[in-house]
């Protein structure tokens, strides 16, 4: 697959969703605007999506130049974190490097036929999909950095779900209700 990676944006590899919060925009911090927000994380192996954001952090970085006074501070906020090292205790960040990626703006979510998908069951925390991000200086209440926009995704297949919730399938497995009175039931 060729992507089409230019200057400050990238269409990642297959990258896997956490904290997908896609369909509807969520404040972080209380006062703060809502956002339509998603963790990326990106396999270590997958060298041609990093290559390609590295680039395009490095771009963001000569873009934002001015809103730094001409020069890069030398605190610079980046975007692109070590799992191993950021989330030592959650499995699904190991080997991994993420990027959280928001917008003011939905996504575009569509399936491998980029089609829309409108069901938001179909999309969630553990799927895998391919997105489109781009990278931009910011320069706010002191903090400087780049920081990754979340443009469009197109989820490429199921995952298991990082909502740490067991699913309806899971909770009433074994479970028969057939010739029991209300309130009782029998396990398989």
């Amino acid at each position: 697959m060729e992507y089409k990676n230019s200057g400050t944006k990238v269409i990642t590899g297959m990258v896997r969703l956490s904290y997908a919060n896609i369909w509807n925009p969520v404040a972080v911090d209380e006062g703060q605007e809502p956002k339509y927000s998603t963790s990326l994380i990106i396999p270590k192996s997958d060298t041609k999506t990093l290559d390609a954001i590295n680039k395009a952090i490095e771009a963001a970085k000569a873009a934002g130049l001015s809103k730094w006074g001409g020069k890069i501070p030398a605190n610079l906020k980046l975007p692109l974190r070590d799992g191993d090292t950021d989330r030592p205790n959650d499995e699904n960040y190991k080997g991994c490097y993420f990027i959280n990626a928001s917008s003011r703006v939905k996504p575009g979510i569509v399936d491998i036929g980029r089609s829309p998908i409108l069901n938001q069951e179909e999309v969630y925390s553990g799927c895998y999909a391919v997105a489109s991000i781009n990278f931009y200086a910011f320069n706010t209440s002191g903090n400087k950095g780049i920081a990754a926009g979340l443009n469009n995704i197109m989820k490429v297949a199921g995952g298991k779900p990082l909502s740490g919730k067991a699913s309806p399938e899971q909770d009433f497995e074994g479970i028969d209700i057939e010739g029991n009175e209300p309130g009782d039931y029998m396990l398989l």
